[in-house]
């Protein structure tokens, strides 16, 4: 990751000239930093940690990835000012007057790190907690993160980092690991810098950190966000953590299966496309395809977009365009662009995740640990990375057949848990609109009890059409949408999408109203909050000159925070739980993914009725609504072929 992202950055390779390193500027010139290199020394510090209130603790090893990461070096601060790097994998003419074997580091500090009473705290604490667990230390109790801390006070900044915080909360102007190890070609891994260079360094971040603590913590209280913190946030960590280092299986030889008939497929798809041109041409070519479509082919280009080169955009959007004028199109011109579509699409799945995948294997461990961003959305849900499970497409036979590529192990099964229809339920909830409510608690298809009451008909005798619109016009609400979104995502024209609109309000006037004082709450208070109090800031809504579009860009946003923020809280809390409960029952059943309202677990043969019993369970009492969470089971032997149970 980036340093102003996560405050640790990508540390490869060693081969490289080492660069000038400057020497790490001490922020704090009163500050005391020891490196201890000496049995004696690192006794006197497990003495000093077993009196301490709090200890900040950070890593430095020679990865970003923290499933691969070799560990250089640990620091520890106890208190502002006082703190302490241990060498322990420096290479041996970079370690000065020497360093300790890891396994005696580890001896002594495992007592303090496995003390619960003493509570921990790191910035950007899952990847310090991952490699301090990956090389046998185990750490208990509180361990609190100040860059989620920060996320929480802010969740729209790019200013997370640890340096960052550091400048805009304590005024110091701390030296990036960039300026120590160097960076493109010429950078070094941390084990190959001196440890009189890495000891003050790494110090200083822990101070930073303990420093930080302080001042975020009050002003989380002062915000009435403390409560969210310690009841979501921090628990979340660990379980984040057991999550990414337990990891998936993969089965590489399907998916260098489906590459093969990607290729193929592919290749035909081409051979068409030549035959409809009349010759061959480069298709990676922008300005080539951009002159077969609108030059040789006759596109109608009116409305088109150029590119710099002066050439009409062959990009997605434009020719998005093209195909909603398919009255203008012949019957060649229609086919080009289904090929092209159809093209880019299997191209995107084959490079993105068909090829992709088998490359994030982990060779120790044999599965693929993605990363799962705590900060990683402004909403309060979670992101992932390496892969991003997130976009792994669904709304198509093959995107979901990349799903099929994650398996279980011999003599297990995975389990998907997905929460039904959550944001209309809490919709309903926050709105108090007894029509959802009694929909709901009737338990009916939502979309098809919205329908009826739509088109005036019985709930069974809507048809399908019907429940669409309803089903874009529920979703739709639920974002803000305008009617022109809704005839962007329907037949409908704006004028048709506005009469049902108008009429989805007066069939639910209390989702109307709910709007009416979100956007009022926002526009006066700056903000918006979920029902666990998460908070979303929007201090623009008071500037009385923003522009129309702009505010109602913002009012949207607005209107889908509390709902949105509060399925997020619900799946975080159920995760907590279900983490609880599967440590607590001696389960041998293990959360491996989060997928948008989704989780998905991997559990024995034996333990497969009583493990979809208990994630059932825990998930849809996870929080109290209105009307019930309900949560959809399925199990199978890979993520593609379930069944419900």
């Amino acid at each position: 990751m980036p340093a102003d992202a996560s405050g640790q950055l990508s540390l490869f390779g060693g081969s490289a000239a080492m660069p000038e390193p400057g020497k790490p500027h001490l922020p704090d010139p009163d500050a005391t930093y020891e490196t201890i290199q000496d049995e004696d020394g690192l006794a006197r510090l497990a003495g000093t940690l077993a009196k301490a209130n709090l200890i900040s603790f950070d890593v430095e090893t020679t990865s970003k990835d923290a499933m691969r990461a070799d560990l250089v070096g640990l620091g520890v601060c106890w208190e502002a000012g006082q703190a302490a790097y241990i060498p322990v994998g420096h290479a041996p003419e970079m370690a000065g007057d020497g360093q300790l074997p890891w396994e005696t580091v580890k001896a002594a500090l495992q007592p303090v790190f496995a003390d619960s009473s003493i509570p921990k705290l790191a910035h950007n604490g899952k990847y310090d907690l991952t490699v301090c667990l990956r090389h046998g230390l185990d750490v208990t109790g509180d361990i609190y993160d100040t860059m989620v801390m920060a996320w929480l006070l802010d969740p729209g900044s790019r200013s997370l980092g640890l340096k960052a915080q550091a400048w805009h909360e304590l005024g110091w102007r701390m030296t990036e690991l960039s300026d120590l190890i160097g960076s493109g070609r010429k950078q070094i891994a941390m084990d190959a810098i001196p440890v009189d260079l890495a000891a003050p360094y790494c110090c200083a971040d822990t101070d930073a950190t303990i420093r930080l603590f302080d001042i975020l913590a009050a002003r989380l209280r002062e915000a009435g966000m403390w409560d969210l913190y310690m009841t979501i946030e921090e628990p979340l960590l660990p379980v984040l953590t057991d999550m990414e280092m337990t990891g998936i299986l993969l089965d590489t030889d399907f998916l260098q299966e489906m590459s093969v008939r990607l290729t193929q497929r592919l290749g035909e798809l081409t051979q068409e496309l030549f035959r409809l041109v009349g010759h061959e041409f480069n298709l990676r070519s922008t300005q080539q395809l951009s002159k077969v479509l609108f030059e040789e082919l006759g596109f109608p280009s009116r409305g088109m977009k150029k590119t710099s080169s002066g050439n009409y955009s062959t990009a997605v959007s434009n020719l998005e365009k093209l195909a909603e004028r398919s009255d203008q199109l012949s019957a060649t011109q229609r086919q080009v662009l289904e090929i092209i579509f159809e093209q880019r699409q299997l191209e995107k799945l084959r490079s993105t995740y068909v090829d992709a995948l088998p490359a994030l294997v982990n060779p120790d461990t044999g599965r693929v640990h993605t990363s799962f961003n705590q900060t990683g959305a402004i909403t309060g849900r979670m992101s992932s990375s390496n892969p991003n499970l997130q976009n792994i497409p669904i709304r198509t036979d093959l995107g979901r057949e990349i799903r099929r590529a994650f398996i279980a192990p011999p003599g297990w099964s995975l389990i998907s848990a997905d929460y039904s229809q959550v944001e209309l339920r809490v919709l309903a909830h926050v709105a108090n609109e007894q029509g959802l409510i009694e929909a709901f608690l009737a338990d009916q298809d939502i979309h098809k009890a919205t329908a009826a009451r739509l088109f005036g008909v019985p709930i069974e005798q809507v048809n399908r059409h019907q429940r669409g619109v309803a089903k874009t016009i529920n979703f739709a609400t639920v974002y803000g949408s305008s009617a022109f979104g809704i005839s962007n995502r329907t037949e409908l024209t704006p004028a048709e999408a506005q009469v049902f609109l108008d009429q989805y309000f007066e069939t639910y006037p209390a989702i109307r109203t709910y709007i009416a004082e979100t956007i009022q709450q926002a526009s006066e208070q700056g903000y918006v909050e979920t029902l666990l109090g998460r908070k979303r800031f929007f201090p623009d809504l008071k500037n009385k000159r923003l522009p129309h579009n702009q505010r109602q860009a913002l009012e949207r946003a607005a209107i889908n925070a509390p709902i949105q923020g509060t399925a997020a809280d619900i799946m975080k809390l159920a995760m907590i739980r279900l983490h609880e409960r599967l440590k607590e029952d001696g389960y041998r059943t293990r959360m491996l993914l989060q997928v948008h309202d989704e989780l998905v677990l991997e559990t024995p043969a034996d333990e497969v009725k009583r493990a979809a019993a208990l994630v059932r369970e825990v998930m849809e009492s996870a929080y109290t609504l209105k009307v019930p969470l309900k949560v959809d089971v399925e199990v199978g032997p890979n993520w593609y072929n379930m069944e419900s149970v």
